[in-house]
């Protein structure tokens, strides 16, 4: 069974962000769409859970996993959860803004469990942890640990090397690193040559043309 047709408080969910963003600003406008195999939903606490190949659609934001939690605060403000199937990860994508003339480029991410805060404005991707930069269908970045957090408003991530912290019940790993490949910039394209100015010819008169 499909869900497409949300209460008024699922098709705000995961909008509630002030300020600019580096991600596509235009999302936040958009109406969301989440399909899944069952929905509860309690009015009262505000909360509304998916489960069963989730995907969810916001604009050019894209999440999927086997359960979307969804609530929301007294202000307004609505955060989500979504948890993989045991063994799997969830992804999430979303485009960038980008200059007038330039690529594409989005943001692609997966892990065992991905939060969206939507008052802070920011994804977390919490265990076996991936996140990635494409510019056009080529890969320029990648980053990979056990918990990165992806600030929508800055443009900014964290990388933490070691596995989720005591308070989730998870037991660090020690040696756990943050690995990062980096594409270079694209160099700057050279000056233009100057247009070459017509050759001049003498003349024998003043104001004259041969």
């Amino acid at each position: 069974m499909n869900h497409c047709i949300l209460p008024t408080l699922l098709l705000a969910a995961l909008a509630c962000a002030h300020g600019a963003a580096q991600a596509e600003k235009a999302d936040r406008a958009k109406p969301m769409n989440i399909e899944a195999d069952a929905l509860r939903h309690d009015e009262l606490k505000a909360t509304s859970v998916f489960s069963g190949r989730v995907v969810m659609t916001k604009g050019t934001i894209v999440l999927r996993g086997a359960r979307l939690d969804v609530r929301q605060d007294a202000d307004g403000y609505q955060y989500g959860v979504v948890t993989a199937e045991p063994g799997k990860r969830a992804f999430f994508r979303q485009k960038r803004d980008t200059a007038p003339g330039m690529p594409d480029e989005f943001i692609e991410g997966e892990s065992e469990v991905i939060e969206y805060d939507g008052k802070a404005d920011n994804v977390r991707f919490i265990t076996r942890a991936e996140l990635r930069r494409y510019r056009g269908a080529v890969l320029n970045d990648e980053i990979t640990g056990a918990v990165i957090v992806y600030n929508n408003l800055t443009d900014v991530f964290t990388v933490d090397g070691q596995r989720a912290p005591a308070s989730s019940g998870a037991v660090p790993a020690p040696g756990s690193r943050v690995r990062a490949v980096l594409a270079p910039k694209d160099s700057p394209p050279p000056p233009a040559a100057p247009a070459s100015a017509p050759a001049l010819r003498p003349s024998s008169r003043l104001g004259g043309v041969q």
